[in-house]
């Protein structure tokens, strides 16, 4: 395994438990059963941490899409450099500080880890047309 696909792994898995902790909640404010009950307008709110979780997977969702298949055509194409190693491992941790301060609630901070969360998948762009 390359060290890029490594971040991808820990990111894919990052994104895939973000759900829990906003569920717990979900749980805790609804029940088990009004959880697995379908959305109503009438539902009792959430905490707001777990609002804004929710809406940080989404955007952990959402970025995958497009940090996944730059990992996976440099991969393909065989290149690695130190820059795509740590374009990858920035992008990580942007998207671990980015969950804490949206979670949190501190828009300024969670606009600067998304810039920076950003800023890597660029480097990666550019190092797969610089493999060209």
């Amino acid at each position: 395994m390359t060290r890029e696909l490594f971040w991808l792994t820990l990111t894919v898995i990052l994104t895939g438990v973000l759900w829990v902790p906003y569920m717990i909640n979900r749980c805790q404010v609804r029940g088990l059963t009004g959880s697995m009950a379908n959305p109503s307008r009438n539902d009792k709110p959430q905490a707001e941490w777990a609002n804004r979780l929710m809406f940080a997977h989404d955007n952990a969702v959402e970025n995958l899409i497009v940090f996944a298949p730059l990992v996976l055509i440099l991969n393909a194409i065989d290149y690695s450099s130190t820059w795509t190693v740590l374009a990858c491992a920035v992008y990580f941790w942007s998207r671990v500080a980015h969950l804490i301060v949206y979670t949190l609630g501190l828009p300024v901070f969670r606009t600067l880890a998304f810039v920076i969360g950003f800023l890597a998948q660029a480097v990666l762009a550019l190092a797969i047309f610089r493999a060209f």
